[in-house]
């Protein structure tokens, strides 16, 4: 990612944490005041989309650091290593939401529900619909993976906030209290998958997972003529910060000025058909059969 994009991604963090803190009060307040838990539940997920900002901010600081000598990738890993870090916060949130569920199955309490805390929701709704949508279109647009995994986790709160609006309606209309921990219940699983998507994601990332389908690359590399074969084909990384090398196979007379070109022409056929930052390798080896006879 170019040091500009990281300093549009930071002001993007920024912003989104302030509307985020927002948020999370707003919820916290009137579902201590209406005594529901599970608008306080989902308060204290939107408090989380906030900490998730912070580890975002503290993550991208880093990964737009420059090449150094311990560091001659780059520090680009820092970005996948926060996004980690704010799945394993999800994992956290969601017991402490078990938990307070469990506890308001043995003392149950039937909220307040005014029109006041409707609109609150239904405002903090609006607001996440258009944070999500914003910041993942951002992500795409930055190249920022960390955006586009704050963005799943604040996506959520979208699914979580229409539970906990139906858990109030229909406490409203004369349904039993139980409905508003078993609500609860329900906003964990949702925390609890975000978590799941962006943990897989990034630990592919770390671990060096395949990040591009072999077959993909085989096809483009294959699409020159001077290519006989391709063979050894890996690939690791994400969309910021994708590394490909591979083993090519020319006729044996090819020269070395040639086989030099053909090189930076695969690499640039890849880099506009899957992703403008691919670094490429490709090992040139000369076709043995020919080479035989």
């Amino acid at each position: 990612m170019k040091e500009n994009n990281f300093k549009k991604v930071k002001i993007i963090l920024f912003i989104i944490l302030l509307v985020n803190l927002l948020v999370a009060m707003l919820k916290i307040i009137i579902g201590s005041i209406i005594k529901s838990s599970s608008m306080t539940a989902d308060g204290f997920h939107s408090l989380s989309d906030g900490s998730s900002n912070i580890v975002g901010l503290i993550g991208v600081h880093y990964a737009s650091k420059p090449e150094d000598e311990n560091h001659p990738y780059g520090h680009h890993k820092f970005e996948t290593l926060a996004g980690l870090f704010i799945a394993i916060m999800l994992f956290f949130v969601s017991g402490r939401v078990i938990l307070g569920a469990i506890e308001r199955f043995k003392n149950p309490i039937i909220p307040e529900v005014t029109m006041e805390s409707l609109i609150v929701l239904i405002i903090t709704l609006i607001i996440n619909i258009v944070v999500s949508t914003t910041e993942y279109k951002k992500g795409k647009e930055l190249n920022s993976q960390i955006l586009i995994s704050d963005s799943r986790h604040t996506k959520s709160d979208i699914f979580i906030s229409l539970g906990v609006l139906v858990t109030l309606i229909g406490i409203k209309l004369g349904l039993p209290p139980i409905i508003d921990p078993m609500a609860s219940l329900v906003v964990a699983a949702f925390i609890i998958h975000a978590g799941y998507e962006i943990f897989k994601e990034t630990s592919d990332v770390l671990v060096d997972g395949v990040a591009i389908d072999p077959e993909e690359i085989r096809d483009i590399v294959l699409g020159f003529d001077e290519v006989i074969d391709v063979h050894k084909i890996r690939s690791r990384g994400n969309i910021n910060d994708l590394y490909i090398d591979l083993h090519i196979v020319v006729d044996s007379k090819l020269d070395v000025e040639s086989s030099h070109k053909l090189v930076h022409d695969i690499e640039d056929a890849i880099k506009e058909k899957i992703n403008k930052n691919s670094q490429v390798i490709a090992h040139v080896e000369p076709d043995i059969e020919k080479l035989n006879d």
